[in-house]
């Protein structure tokens, strides 16, 4: 698959098989946010992989965060504010996106994780007090199920399209 295919067929998955991810593609996966770009090339993330029934339980009692303790894996995308105080968020941000497109060709699954408590997570990892947690990330195999509430989202709220998002040389200035 080409990447512009894992970007259309890629969607928030919240239901996941217990089948395991084996270590070597895990690892390649991984392998692609070593390869995004960062500011300056300072590489301030680091990926903590927790595979932990009960540390992924415990992640899972956030507000909307329910199906990461069927997720096989949770990845912990953190940057180093010390190193790239500026753009660690945005490099991060950057480096896990290469994991859910190459989770997306190799026939993963992930959601993007926004609700859980800082400081929990990191006494739960022992994260250091200069890594800020950006996002945490549910990957493993898709499981079928019905989600009626995205069915609904996507009948009220569609993908806007190019001419709603996208300006030239200006704000609002609709051609090219």
């Amino acid at each position: 698959m080409d990447v512009f295919e894992a970007i259309k067929i890629r969607q928030s998955v919240r239901a996941y098989d217990s089948k395991p991810i084996p270590k070597d593609l895990l690892l390649k996966i991984l392998e692609t946010a070593q390869l995004a770009p960062s500011a300056g090339n300072a590489q301030p993330w680091h990926f903590i992989v927790v595979s932990n029934k009960e540390k992924r339980e415990k992640f899972a009692q956030a507000r909307f965060a329910k199906f990461c303790s069927e997720s096989p894996v949770i990845i912990v995308g953190c940057g180093d504010q010390n190193v790239s105080p500026k753009w660690y968020m945005v490099d991060v941000t950057i480096a896990l996106e290469h994991i859910v497109l190459a989770a997306t060709n190799e026939g993963l699954g992930t959601c993007w994780v926004g609700s859980f408590d800082e400081n929990e997570v990191r006494a739960t990892l022992n994260i250091p007090g200069n890594y800020r947690i950006v996002a945490l990330l549910a990957l493993g195999y898709p499981r079928e199920k019905i989600d009626i509430m995205r069915g609904l989202l996507h009948l009220v709220r569609n993908r806007k399209n190019l001419e709603q998002i996208v300006s030239y040389e200006e704000f609002g200035k609709k051609t090219l």
